[in-house]
């Protein structure tokens, strides 16, 4: 139980943090489960989802919960975003650490052009 809260403090101290300091932006919000991984991009002002991708999807041909998934992930959503017209996003990583697959999957995304 307290792991769950200590949890809950540090997602919303990482989502008051970005949304002081980038208020304009669109949001690259990441989700981990045990078995895949999950971005969404969303527009907080209108509370739409631009865009998705995650290791669910049929284009993802290595489904799992590894790094290299990840990095396949970041690179969909970056490419989704980018025709969705979106160049500039926060990254917001949630409760999670910004290590292993979350950090593969915001590398990749960095490289393959968006800006955060």
């Amino acid at each position: 139980m307290v792991n769950k809260i200590v949890s809950n403090k540090r997602k919303a101290r990482v989502r008051k943090k970005l949304k002081k300091s980038s208020a304009d932006r669109m949001r690259l919000s990441v989700f981990r489960s045990s078995k895949h991984i999950y971005a969404q991009i969303i527009d907080d002002t209108s509370g739409v989802t631009i865009a998705s991708a995650s290791t669910l999807e049929k284009s993802s041909s290595s489904l799992g919960s590894n790094i290299s998934s990840a990095s396949k992930v970041g690179s969909e959503i970056a490419e989704k975003a980018i025709k969705a017209g979106v160049n500039e996003v926060f990254f917001d990583r949630g409760s999670y650490k910004y290590h292993g697959r979350v950090k593969a999957l915001a590398e990749n995304a960095r490289e393959a052009g968006l800006k955060f």
